[in-house]
């Protein structure tokens, strides 16, 4: 299984979220939420969808297999562009832009920085990938990998984000 950004994503957020996720338990095709996410996605930067395409990205991490795809990558001035529907989860889409950054230089990609793009709300936020954040994301996929191969799915996280999460009634269903 390879790792990817959103294995990332998950990670910061729920590691209940990411087991169920990663043993292909995916609530997110039922989830209006992420529907709507995409549709900010492919709608939100027309002209930048017909000029170009995702990139996806693959590396082996001392035999983890890494991969990701990329929203956009603007070569000319080396940044990436993600693109999110709110920011009620910031850290965890920063961390998610910060893996994708890490992974174009275990490519040999020079890239300056990402940005998160919020069209709803008409917001940015810069990201930089700093020689801490590398350390701390050696150590998450490793974390991640013992994770998702445990046997037990990780408990409840009774947070404030659950309510708007694709797996709420999964993980709250009273049986």
């Amino acid at each position: 299984m390879n790792i990817t950004g959103t294995h990332i994503n998950y990670y910061r957020l729920c590691p209940r979220k990411l087991w169920l996720f990663a043993n292909e338990i995916q609530m997110e095709q039922t989830s209006n939420i992420v529907a709507d996410g995409k549709v900010i996605e492919e709608e939100s930067y027309l002209q930048r969808s017909e000029k170009y395409t995702q990139i996806q990205l693959f590396h082996d991490y001392n035999g983890i297999p890494l991969s990701g795809k990329l929203d956009f990558f603007d070569i000319k001035n080396k940044i990436i562009h993600e693109t999110k529907r709110s920011n009620k989860v910031e850290d965890a889409h920063i961390w998610q832009v910060k893996f994708y950054l890490w992974l174009l230089q275990l490519n040999d990609i020079e890239a300056e920085k990402g940005v998160i793009e919020y069209p709803k709300l008409r917001k940015t936020e810069e990201v930089i990938l700093k020689s801490e954040d590398i350390t701390y994301l050696e150590k998450a996929v490793v974390e991640i990998i013992g994770l998702i191969h445990n046997d037990r799915c990780p408990p409840v996280l009774n947070a404030k984000i659950c309510k708007s999460c694709s797996y709420y009634d999964f993980c709250y269903a009273q049986e």
